[in-house]
């Protein structure tokens, strides 16, 4: 995870409906942030979305929780990094910071599908998200085969 430079970052607001009776953010929740994080660097990184036609999906989901996110109090912020890049899919890192004092809350993994919503079959990646991915990234993220 050290090796990983998270380039997207998007602060979040915790809302009340948020805070469970224990005082901390529901863990369902989580999912939530990491779905705005996703949303938002597709929406930055790669060119021409039409969310109409085009989706990503999730295949695979590993969740981490490391220590609580309590109230309004914490500052929050999802941070993204797309780690690998297949033909139709691709590996994605995102944790939830403390941005006051960085410490790592909770760190998601997931591999995600690119859809064809209406020929509702998964469908390759375009090289200009793989262009667009890479570039904003830093390096070439295409799987070895």
């Amino acid at each position: 995870m050290e090796d990983i430079l998270f380039k997207h970052s998007l602060p979040l607001q915790i809302r009340f409906n948020d805070v469970d009776k224990f005082g901390h953010v529901n863990n369902a929740v989580y999912l939530n942030f990491y779905d705005l994080g996703k949303t938002n660097y597709f929406g930055s990184v790669c060119p021409n979305v039409n969310w109409e036609r085009d989706a990503i999906l999730v295949v695979h989901l590993e969740v981490d929780f490391i220590s609580q996110i309590y109230g309004a109090d914490d500052s929050i912020a999802v941070q993204t990094a797309v780690t690998a890049i297949g033909t139709k899919s691709f590996d994605l890192v995102q944790r939830l910071i403390d941005t006051d004092t960085n410490d790592v809350k909770c760190i998601c993994r997931s591999t995600m599908v690119t859809y064809d919503l209406k020929e509702h079959k998964s469908k390759p990646l375009t090289e200009e998200w793989i262009n667009a991915i890479c570039s904003y990234e830093g390096k070439d993220l295409r799987k070895k085969k």
